[in-house]
């Protein structure tokens, strides 16, 4: 049994309720952590040593933070098989998809953000040959970021690296689901000589940390990825207060394949699309609309092509789905499955559990499942499901398909999958989404902007927009 504690002022320390948390193995079904029970004691403690620290982080040289931010990425690629084995223990996910694709990426924004940060220039502008003005960037002070359980420590440093590279301090709240690897952070931070205070990480409720941090007089930003409905949450608090926000709300994304597309390569992309990380990422194509033309030949090729993604124990290599991350979770799913049935959907492909052999009998594991004969409109193709379940849905034309696309209350990705080009274009501009790919998935540029449209956020995440977020804008105008 692992006793997880809070970071708070460079020391782990225990909570102050003496509470703790059940922390699952959702591979084993089984109970091996203690995560505390913060309060708003907590996240006061962490912010009066934030207080503290923020004169002198604030005030080092961008060199410096970028220095220290580049520290912090070689301590966790040192410890690279440690970090991956307690993210796939942690949150189900498959050991080798968090050696290529969690810690890796992890390690990028660290180093992206350490480089970005001595980049990123101020703006001038000249009136006349007597008066111009230029833009000043300072810390915004103690910011809090909330990070998700699906991608635990590459959405965590997603979020803190920028704070950081700014002259922030932050006070951090992960997933009580999957803390495991921000816990771990904390001595990565102090042998890369991370000043104490700097960065404070609270484990707990986010009914009770979440809302603490985002009532906070002195937590001047809250950035946020999660569900809508927290989101809402957050706004509602944080928007009269007058706090900066960056929300990363919930997906569920279209994938667009026309006729003329590389068959097979989209057949690949999409079963990934779908599947990687047991579909909870909320980039996931899970809605995925076909040309008539092609409806059959791509619903018998992308059948086949699922059936290869065994479910099974994380630490196999040829496991290519692990575990959904909670038992809550876990049946959330199955009861979306019942609901499509209900709704007059066939399930052609998986629909229910799995029972993995061995050690992982008592998991939480849910088959890729594919649906087909439901309406564009209907509950199972208009919430999220986060999950290894997708539906199919044949169109005609091109107009009838961005509708379809459309018509989610949600907007944050899109796929289109054509070789024509003029095509291409013309449908990534109607797609109502912060994102859209052509003919690839999950291809990611970490200087582009970030996040969506309607009910998947505020904001942007990403590249410079990040940075600028973290920082207090001044627009200094000089006359002579």
């Amino acid at each position: 049994m692992q006793r997880i504690l809070n970071f708070i002022n460079g020391e782990y320390i225990e909570p102050i309720s003496k509470q703790y948390l059940k922390g699952f193995n959702p591979a084993l079904g089984m109970v091996y952590s203690e995560v505390p029970d913060s309060d708003e004691r907590d996240v006061e403690l962490a912010v009066s040593a934030s207080k503290e620290a923020l004169a002198k982080w604030g005030s080092t040289t961008q060199e410096q933070r970028s220095e220290v931010l580049l520290r912090i990425a070689n301590g966790i690629e040192a410890r690279m098989e440690e970090f991956a084995l307690a993210e796939t223990n942690d949150q189900g996910k498959p050991l080798w998809l968090s050696k290529a694709m969690d810690i890796p990426r992890a390690v990028s924004n660290l180093k992206f953000y350490a480089n970005a940060a001595l980049h990123l220039n101020g703006e001038f502008h000249q009136t006349d040959q007597h008066i111009f003005n230029y833009t000043l960037r300072s810390p915004i002070g103690v910011v809090g970021c909330i990070s998700p359980w699906n991608l635990p420590l590459y959405l965590f440093t997603w979020k803190i690296a920028p704070a950081l590279a700014m002259g922030n301090c932050v006070i951090a709240k992960p997933s009580e689901i999957t803390p495991m690897t921000a816990s771990m952070l904390g001595e990565v931070c102090n042998a890369a000589g991370l000043p104490k205070g700097v960065l404070n990480i609270i484990h707990g409720l986010g009914a009770k940390v979440g809302s603490a941090m985002t009532k906070h007089f002195d937590i001047k930003a809250i950035s946020f990825t999660g569900g809508t409905k927290t989101g809402a949450e957050i706004s509602r608090v944080a928007a009269p207060m007058f706090k900066k926000m960056s929300l990363e709300l919930g997906g569920k994304n279209p994938n667009l394949i026309f006729d003329d597309c590389n068959f097979e390569k989209t057949v690949k992309i999409s079963v990934a699309a779908a599947f990687t990380n047991q579909g909870e990422i909320c980039l996931c194509g899970s809605r995925i609309f076909i040309q008539d033309t092609i409806y059959e030949k791509f619903k018998s090729a992308f059948m086949e092509e699922v059936k290869k993604r065994t479910v099974g124990d994380p630490l196999n290599d040829s496991s290519k789905l692990g575990a959904i991350a909670s038992k809550e979770h876990f049946e959330k799913i199955l009861s979306y499955i019942a609901l499509a049935k209900q709704e007059g959907g066939e399930i052609i492909l998986g629909g229910g559990a799995v029972m993995v052999e061995g050690r992982c009998r008592q998991g939480w594991f849910i088959a890729p499942t594919i649906i087909e004969g439901l309406s564009y409109d209907c509950r199972i193709n208009q919430e999220e499901i986060f999950g290894p379940v997708v539906t199919l849905v044949p169109f005609t034309t091109e107009a009838e398909v961005i509708m379809m696309a459309n018509s989610t209350p949600f907007g944050l990705a899109s796929t289109i999958f054509t070789e024509n080009l003029s095509r291409a274009h013309r449908v990534a501009a109607k797609m109502e989404s912060g994102i859209v790919w052509i003919n690839c998935w999950l291809e990611r540029d970490l200087r582009t902007p970030f996040g969506g449209v309607k009910q998947s956020g505020v904001g942007r995440e990403g590249g410079f927009e990040a940075l600028k977020f973290f920082t207090e804008e001044k627009n200094v105008c000089v006359k002579i």
